[in-house]
């Protein structure tokens, strides 16, 4: 993709994403700078960089996933640390922004902790964040600096249509809010859309779904942003599958997968499970069925764009961050 070293900028990373950040820096052609970022004994977390930062650019690479509240304290304490290291920008690159479920308040008394979330990372001293296919696109309105959404539904779609997916398909949203997500994957493959129509009426009972539009015969694509415990996605398959759909694949980019997740996918009608690298899936949460897509390269593009203009908001800078953003790439 890039030819030759890129100057003026560093990577670096916390405990969350060191592959991730590794391949990143590789299309960079460079190295993650040396730094340790380990707990004491009683939890705390200590940073130490071992090489200058000062006056360049700071990538710091680190989605806030399991353990949440350890990987975002490594992210506030880097960010510190660079800044107390008179680093010319702080950007941090948080692949899988943890916490951004909460993004409303639904009753009288909730949190709204991807606000918080956001305020913490600003106040830490980050000039900029980038992050990829938010829980919902307001969320970049939460944060007081440059906030870039990057798209990942490209890179899923570019997979799927390189499979040549024998047969009609259909692209189906799990639940309504995911629609524009689902509709934007549909465009790009050239299918229709489906819903999923999901209720409760009681909280102990199981939902009530419903799906909405024709998905006989086709193969289902059932698309979301998280894959967290694997009861949605499995439920949804199980009734696509009753709707007379020929096989079902999931797609996501996010792979939490908590709790019996993977015990779940492995007893799912799910032909095959497609997820991204913005979480890192260790071994033991791997299966046969299960295929992992690198952002590496569409995170190395985005953060040599933001490099290269430096803080300039030009026409031509706005117009290639949109190609990179969440309501980009549309057909």
């Amino acid at each position: 993709m890039f030819h030759g070293p890129t100057r003026g900028i560093k990577i670096m990373t916390g405990n969350a994403s060191r592959g991730l950040a590794a391949e990143i820096a590789s299309y960079l052609h460079m190295r993650p700078i040396r730094a340790e970022v380990q707990a004491f004994s009683d939890g705390e977390v200590g940073v130490e960089i071992f090489e200058s930062v000062r006056g360049i650019d700071i990538f710091i690479v680190q989605s806030t996933c399991t353990p949440i509240n350890d990987t975002l304290m490594e992210l506030l304490i880097m960010i510190d640390a660079c800044r107390r290291a008179s680093a010319g920008r702080i950007i941090a690159v948080v692949p899988y922004l943890g916490y951004a479920r909460r993004d409303a308040k639904t009753r009288a008394r909730d949190p709204i902790t991807a606000k918080l979330v956001s305020n913490l990372i600003t106040r830490a001293g980050a000039d900029r964040v980038l992050s990829c296919d938010l829980h919902s696109s307001q969320i970049q309105g939460f944060f007081d600096i440059p906030m870039d959404n990057i798209n990942i539904i490209p890179t899923i779609a570019d997979f799927l249509l390189a499979k040549k997916l024998e047969g009609e398909t259909v692209v189906v949203s799990p639940d309504v809010g995911g629609v524009t997500r689902a509709r934007e994957l549909a465009a790009r493959l050239g299918a229709p859309l489906a819903i999923i129509d999901r209720r409760q009426e009681t909280k102990q009972g199981p939902d009530i779904i419903t799906v909405i539009g024709e998905v006989a015969d086709k193969t289902a694509i059932l698309f979301d942003d998280i894959i967290d415990t694997g009861r949605r996605v499995d439920s949804s398959a199980r009734a696509l599958i009753q709707e007379g759909a020929r096989e079902v694949i999931a797609c996501c980019t996010h792979p939490v997968f908590s709790g019996s997740a993977i015990f779940r996918l492995h007893l799912s009608p799910i032909r095959e499970v497609i997820v991204t690298n913005t979480i890192p899936v260790p071994d033991y949460k791997r299966f046969d069925r299960l295929t992992v897509l690198s952002v590496a390269p569409i995170i190395s593009e985005a953060i040599k764009t933001v490099h290269d203009k430096g803080g300039q908001t030009s026409n031509g800078f706005r117009s290639k961050l949109k190609m990179l953003e969440s309501d980009a790439h549309r057909r």
